[in-house]
């Protein structure tokens, strides 16, 4: 393995100070939640050795309703460690695997870091970053280990349907190799929501985290989903070398969230909406960015015009030192400058506000 920093970790908004940060619309998930609000109760718990897949409840509640069972959910210390046990598992240097690109940092990074050989599959704004089945197939050779998608998109907002994953999967099933379907905004979806990929395929191994929607990612939760029993003992394996088990002071927070998900995610769930509203109509009302709307999770991606002659780096520095306004720059994600990822829902609305008029100030100040 060669480690190397993120750009998105290193430019981290708790790296700079959020005390140095008035408008923070670099964040990718919901307001982060106080545990007093929610009313968990933890003072009875034995600080023990959980079970080292997770424990058993939280992993039926998260299989309720699925048509999986507890022992096809391995739960991890977030999103990140189970997309980590699932690259180290499958690959080893010179292995191949395709990503979509853009795509969440460590989707790209961890694979490099083993020294696998990646093909992209580019999804481009002009065309609304849909995905292209065809080139897809192309891409995948005998020697691909696995296909790498986070729907809805991190960081477009973008979405596919179910029909398009089902095509996937077929794909995915006939080349004998496997998909690694981030679905961590999945409660997000403004449009119909799509199965849990696990559900559909062995060949699927799903991920997701109480991190994004939830607004928790302090008690570092996360899953992955797979039908492949050999599979599931490799990564329970894997984690037990790196992890032995979770904190289960985070699993006791997750479980009882999740038990009690319809009361605690209705808000959540209303305040992106809304925010949402807030951030289409800001579109709508301004002439110097342009975007594909998104169709789920609580960020999009959009970019400055291309007939704006502007320097970009340029453009971060204002609108970061003289409007204390953050947002996910565009080479997080190894994309141009002009694009940039704003998060609509870790913020107040008052603030998204705010931070987006600062990004039309901070254009106009740098404008050639």
């Amino acid at each position: 393995m060669h480690y190397k920093r993120m750009p998105i970790e290193i430019e981290a908004p708790e790296g700079y100070g959020y005390e140095n940060i008035d408008c923070n619309l670099s964040e990718s998930s919901f307001t982060d939640q106080r545990l007093s609000d929610l009313g968990i109760d933890i003072n009875d718990l034995v600080l023990f050795y959980g079970d080292h897949m997770g424990k058993p409840a939280l992993r039926e509640i998260i299989t309720a309703n699925n048509n999986l069972n507890a022992g096809d959910v391995l739960i991890t210390p977030g999103a990140a460690p189970a997309l980590f046990i699932v690259a180290t598992a499958l690959l080893e240097k010179g292995d191949h695997v395709v990503v979509a690109k853009s795509n969440y940092a460590t989707n790209i990074e961890t694979p490099r870091a083993i020294g696998a050989n990646i093909s992209y599959l580019k999804l481009h704004f002009e065309n609304g970053y849909k995905l292209d089945i065809d080139e897809l197939e192309s891409l995948i050779t005998n020697e691909t280990k696995f296909v790498s998608l986070t729907y809805p998109h991190n960081p477009t907002g973008t979405l596919i349907d179910e029909a398009t994953l089902k095509k996937v999967i077929t794909i995915i099933e006939k080349k004998n190799t496997y998909l690694l379907f981030d679905e961590t905004y999945r409660d997000m979806s403004f449009a119909p929501q799509l199965p849990v990929g696990a559900t559909l395929s062995e060949r699927v191994i799903s991920v997701s985290s109480m991190s994004k929607s939830y607004g928790l990612p302090g008690i570092r939760i996360g899953w992955l989903i797979c039908r492949d029993k050999q599979l599931m003992e490799t990564f329970l394996a894997a984690k037990e070398q790196i992890f032995i088990t979770n904190s289960v002071i985070d699993e006791e927070i997750a479980y009882q969230y999740l038990y009690n998900k319809e009361k605690f995610f209705a808000p959540v769930k209303e305040t992106i909406l809304k925010n949402f509203l807030v951030l289409k109509n800001f579109m709508q009302q301004q002439n110097m960015l342009e975007w594909i709307e998104p169709q789920g999770g609580c960020v999009c991606f959009p970019r400055i015009r291309k007939d704006i002659a502007i320097d970009t780096a340029q453009f971060h520095e204002v609108l970061l030192n003289k409007y204390s306004t953050y947002v996910g720059r565009g080479h997080w994600f190894e994309e141009d400058g002009r694009y940039m990822r704003i998060g609509y829902s870790w913020d107040k609305t008052e603030k998204l506000q705010k931070g987006l008029n600062n990004i039309l100030k901070a254009i106009n100040d740098t404008r050639k």
